[in-house]
């Protein structure tokens, strides 16, 4: 790695001695055989070969005498030469070190490149023929220096060429020496979901703290280190936030279908699903958007400040906190509890649901009222929800001097596939009637008119009439709407179904 680095000047026996001598010189032993002590090395061997010091031509003997008898391709070290200096350290790292350019990245910031991604997107475009694997230069072929240094000859031997770091690298001992779980963090390039499929994969590191090795390694270490089932275990996590939102330092993690929150010192863990699409809570009413979705605006059509993909606080007016909190492009999203946000839709008495999905719609200021009423009414949800929808499916005024009312049926879609359908009766009262199918709603409940007599009531959708059987008098039906007086006492089990009309 050091000599592909190192500018293009002078012989290949001196370049190749120097760049050993430069991985020589960069050992702190022990220290160099951890992921965090590799990737240190590797920086401070890229610094020197980007700034070679006339010196190290000084006393170069020993490693002159310790060359191969096979030198690297003189195409590919000629080639590179003509690149500018960091383009050339970003191919390198890339092509020929193989690493992903969520490292190369921060590896080039670690250079204090200021901004990494031109860089890498120039090396990606570079077309350099790379010789064949059977002409490629082998660092094994390697023979000791024989100077006083203390370095383990074998380990800096293939240090020459490569340096395998990553990003986070976590962990505490266990009793018995055993290795503790390493958690590493990769992230996305800013441009990953332009080029291909949508999804949480896509989703780049945002935040201000992205960089902030020390903090990064926290936040790792605290997930790789939770308990009661938390943990992640070994492996790589997505890093999709770090930064100051609020004030204070926070940290977004994704492992599968869970999210980490790290706020010093606390540590949340909940199941988050794949939707490519919900924003994500960060607390405090700010949600991190998916990196494709429209600028938001508030529900009175004003525009959200967005800063790194967090949306400026923007909670539900409720009393409950539950409720619409913002329009993203044609959606409107709302907090149902979880750590997504849930599309919100309504639909009105005269909907008819049709063979295929309808696309969300923005909400207008009625269907925002009901769900600030029907978001309350909604149990807190601990799993993610994705999606929900509130169909009226019957409204009207109840019977015998009652008030006008609705009858809804609020499907909740889950982030892990699942889904619950709940109806309640708003009138003066709001009234949970039980589950409904969210296809053919009908619902019924036991209703105490003004007068103080007792009233068994349902409804059903358009098209379809609601049929009671059960301890009941004589029924009446009007406009999808089933009135009837108990025989006896109300409050008794009544078997409900819907007729096709």
């Amino acid at each position: 790695m050091a000599y592909f680095v190192l500018p293009g000047r002078g012989k290949r026996v001196y370049r190749l001695a120097i760049a050993r001598r430069i991985v020589d010189a960069t050992a702190r032993g022990p220290r160099d055989r951890t992921g965090p002590g590799l990737a240190r090395r590797r920086t401070r061997v890229l610094r020197r070969a980007l700034r070679p010091s006339r010196r190290l031509q000084i006393g170069l003997g020993p490693w002159l005498r310790a060359l191969p008898a096979r030198l690297p391709d003189p195409a590919l070290t000629a080639a590179l030469a003509e690149l500018d200096p960091y383009v050339r350290v970003a191919y390198v790292l890339l092509r020929i070190e193989g690493l992903p350019k969520y490292a190369v990245r921060d590896q080039l910031r670690e250079l204090r490149v200021r901004d990494p991604w031109p860089v890498i997107d120039a090396a990606c475009a570079v077309e350099i023929p790379v010789p064949r694997r059977a002409e490629r230069f082998d660092p094994a072929h390697l023979r000791p220096v024989r100077t006083r240094s203390v370095l383990p000859l074998v380990t800096a031997a293939a240090l020459t060429t490569a340096l395998v770091g990553v990003l986070i690298h976590t962990g505490s001992g266990r009793p018995g020496g055993d290795a503790a779980p390493v958690l590493r963090l990769a992230a996305a390039p800013p441009s990953a979901w332009t080029r291909g499929a949508r999804t949480l994969d896509a989703w780049p590191a945002r935040g201000d703290l992205t960089g902030d090795r020390a903090f990064l390694r926290r936040a790792a270490a605290a997930w790789a280190a939770a308990g009661d089932g938390r943990r992640p275990g070994g492996g790589t996590a997505q890093l999709l936030y770090a930064g100051r939102a609020g004030g204070a330092p926070l940290a977004l993690l994704r492992h599968g279908d869970r999210v980490a929150r790290y706020a010093p010192p606390g540590l949340d863990v909940l199941a988050a699903g794949a939707d490519p699409s919900a924003p994500i809570a960060l607390g405090g009413g700010r949600y991190l958007l998916a990196p494709w979705d429209a600028a938001p605006r508030t529900l009175a059509g004003a525009a959200l400040p967005v800063r790194d993909g967090v949306v400026a606080p923007a909670p539900a007016r409720t009393p409950c906190g539950r409720g619409p909190l913002f329009h993203l492009g044609d959606r409107t999203l709302g907090y149902l509890g979880g750590p997504r946000a849930a599309v919100l839709t309504y639909h009105s008495p005269a909907y008819a649901p049709a063979g295929r999905p309808v696309p969300p719609a923005r909400l207008g200021p009625g269907a925002v009222r009901i769900w600030n009423r029907l978001g309350c009414l909604e149990p807190p949800r601990a799993r993610a929800v994705t999606a929900a929808m509130a169909w009226e499916f019957w409204s009207g005024t109840l019977p015998h001097g009652g008030a006008s009312a609705g009858w809804f049926c609020t499907r909740t879609t889950y982030a892990d596939g699942g889904g619950a359908g709940t109806s309640t009766l708003l009138a003066g009262r709001p009234r949970d009637t039980g589950a409904c199918d969210a296809r053919r709603p009908v619902s019924g409940t036991w209703w105490q008119a003004p007068s103080g007599r007792w009233y068994y009531l349902a409804a059903a959708a358009s098209g379809l009439v609601p049929r009671a059987r059960g301890p009941l008098g004589p029924a009446t039906t009007a406009h999808r709407l089933l009135v009837a007086r108990p025989q006896d006492r109300p409050n008794v089990p009544v078997a409900l179904t819907a007729a096709s009309r």
